[in-house]
């Protein structure tokens, strides 16, 4: 009976203390918030991962989740400014930024906490898309609707200790029965753009090579004028080189005399054997002198 005591009593000592340490002592993890309470009131949060203590007995230990949670906003129905039905199909990403205010506004419930994003998300979704036309919120499926849709959220989740990371539309569509009415209007439309930039382009085309067409025109009518006055200058100096070379009448002959002959050989160069002369040129005269 006593050496049974003697085992039983180590063994006793060691599993209370395993339990006073395990009374005592919070491990957390790197993805969650560990909160202790003390007759239920918040005494202390533990954000950073590894082991911390706490009254054994009298304060109590719980977590929150610290990752990214995604929630999914139900399919809804919204309206255009221009009185168009589409669909949207919505997701939000978010996290608790602050736990205390988490469980003081949300008692630390993150189902109140979807509740919340659901509403306010919603209806920011409703307000945004209201305020575009239907061409504006397709179009604005890069980016553009997420980023007016976060904007218009604000600053709303900051008392509840949330943050939202992202918004994003994973489908903003046409009911199906409208998709085609709807993207035959938007082709029309696009080829009517289409059309009058090509009327635009075509017309500046236009004036650019009648503009083009003008300065050549004026450019060669300056350059005919330019050479007309250059050859008339030539001429007008090659006569006064020539009166100043034959001044006397027997210059004058020769120089008459020299042409006949250039254009004697001329002309008897081109295969004619027969060269024919008036009785009063240069060259009949040297014949008739001969004779």
């Amino acid at each position: 009976m006593k050496k049974s005591l003697k085992i039983a009593v180590p063994v006793l000592v060691v599993v209370l203390a395993l339990l006073l340490s395990s009374a005592c002592f919070v491990v957390t993890q790197p993805n969650e918030y560990t909160i202790v309470r003390q007759f239920g009131a918040v005494k202390k949060i533990v954000d950073e991962p590894g082991l911390s203590m706490k009254l054994p007995f009298i304060q109590t230990a719980s977590t929150l989740p610290k990752t990214e949670m995604l929630y999914d906003l139900a399919v809804s129905d919204v309206i255009t400014s221009d009185k168009k039905s589409m669909v949207a199909d919505s997701f939000v990403l978010w996290r608790i930024s602050d736990p205390l205010k988490f469980i003081q506004t949300l008692s630390g419930n993150v189902g109140n906490a979807e509740y919340r994003i659901d509403t306010v998300v919603y209806n920011s979704l409703k307000t945004v898309i209201s305020s575009m036309r239907q061409e504006e919120v397709i179009s604005g499926r890069d980016g553009l609707l997420a980023q007016r849709i976060m904007d218009n959220v604000g600053s709303a989740f900051d008392n509840y200790g949330i943050k939202l990371l992202a918004i994003e539309t994973k489908r903003i569509d046409l009911p199906d029965e409208n998709k085609s009415a709807v993207y035959e209007r938007m082709i029309s439309e696009r080829d009517n753009i289409a059309a009058s930039y090509a009327a635009e382009g075509a017309a500046e085309a236009k004036q650019i090579r009648n503009e083009a067409d003008k300065s050549v025109q004026i450019t060669l009518s300056e350059a005919k004028a330019m050479a007309e006055k250059l050859k008339a200058e030539g001429e007008a100096e090659y006569m006064r080189i020539l009166s100043e070379v034959y001044d006397t009448p027997e210059e004058a002959d020769f120089y008459e005399f020299m042409r006949a002959l250039d254009m004697a050989e001329k002309s008897l160069g081109e295969g004619n054997k027969t060269l024919v002369v008036s009785a009063d040129s240069p060259i009949a005269k040297i014949f008739k002198s001969v004779e």
